[in-house]
């Protein structure tokens, strides 16, 4: 598995574990909707640290959790 797709496996599952939408968590994040779709679809297969450490706060887990 690429490691764009293992980030938007991880991040979709950890955002259904809290119950939110892709918006919801967009907003939280403070990052675009599209960008979020972008890397949760694996489009984006290398996304920034910026937009990976918002998308880790905003799950409160570490980017760590979202990468492996």
């Amino acid at each position: 598995m690429t490691s764009g797709k293992i980030i938007s496996e991880n991040i979709k599952k950890m955002r259904a574990k809290l119950g939110l939408t892709q918006d919801d968590l967009a907003k939280k994040a403070d990052i675009k909707y599209t960008t979020l779709m972008k890397v949760e679809s694996g489009t984006v297969n290398k996304p920034s640290v910026q937009t990976m450490a918002k998308i880790a706060k905003a799950l409160d887990v570490s980017i760590e959790n979202l990468i492996s």
